[in-house]
């Protein structure tokens, strides 16, 4: 018995390393990819800018140099440096986004499909929390240079808690982390949601959700 379960073992744990080792980017299978953005051809990622062509330039970007506005809702506005933006980072599997914050800014709970998120604060103080599956929040509120990490796929959420205004930056062991933001997915999107999907889900009437759609319309 034991001979005839010791090849199954194997076999497990074979398919739990591959399948830890297909969790993140793809390795390159060379020095550098640069991104071609212009490339006709449509690939998972973008197609490499040939070698003779790649200058110092492809390896430098000022993408979240500047601060952007907050002028909106949520007081809260993100600047991403991905392989679309800096082609440099084309199969790298790494890729940055800057947030700044009005004071008392909120970005809203989201989750990022295809990364892990490490968050460093660098001006003010921001609350950063996330959620598990048996929905456990972890949070913490960051001072200048402190680090907080969101663990791959988990829904979570920053909030300037400072009296001024703050800005972060998020790195992700991915060059295309994605998003997907509740509230938008349920409001904003096209088609729009069945109304009967939305009344059951939040255990309300269609005026009450109809109210609360409206406030998403120009998402």
């Amino acid at each position: 018995m034991a001979s005839a379960a010791r090849p199954s073992l194997v076999l497990l744990l074979l398919a739990a390393a591959i399948t830890v080792a297909l969790s993140a980017d793809p390795a390159p299978l060379q020095d550098f990819c640069v991104a071609d953005l212009q490339a006709a051809t449509s690939v998972d990622g973008f197609a490499c800018k040939p070698a003779t062509a790649v200058t110092d330039a492809d390896f430098f970007s000022r993408a979240i140099a500047a601060a952007a506005s907050t002028s909106n809702p949520f007081g809260v506005n993100s600047t991403r440096a991905t392989a679309s933006t800096f082609p440099g980072l084309n199969t790298l599997g790494v890729s940055v986004t800057r947030v700044d914050m009005a004071p008392g800014g909120l970005n809203p709970p989201h989750s990022h499909p295809r990364a892990s998120e490490l968050v460093m604060v660098l001006k003010g103080e921001v609350m950063v929390g996330f959620t598990t599956g048996g929905n456990r929040l972890f949070s913490k509120v960051l001072k200048e240079n402190e680090l907080f990490v969101v663990p791959r796929g988990l829904q979570h959420f920053q909030l300037n808690t400072g009296a001024g205004d703050a800005v972060f930056v998020a790195m992700f062991d991915s060059q295309s982390p994605g998003v997907v933001t509740p509230t938008l997915a349920m409001f904003a999107t096209k088609p729009a949601m069945p109304m009967e999907v939305l009344t059951k889900t939040f255990l309300m009437g269609e005026d009450e959700v109809s109210a609360m759609k409206s406030k998403f319309a120009g998402f």
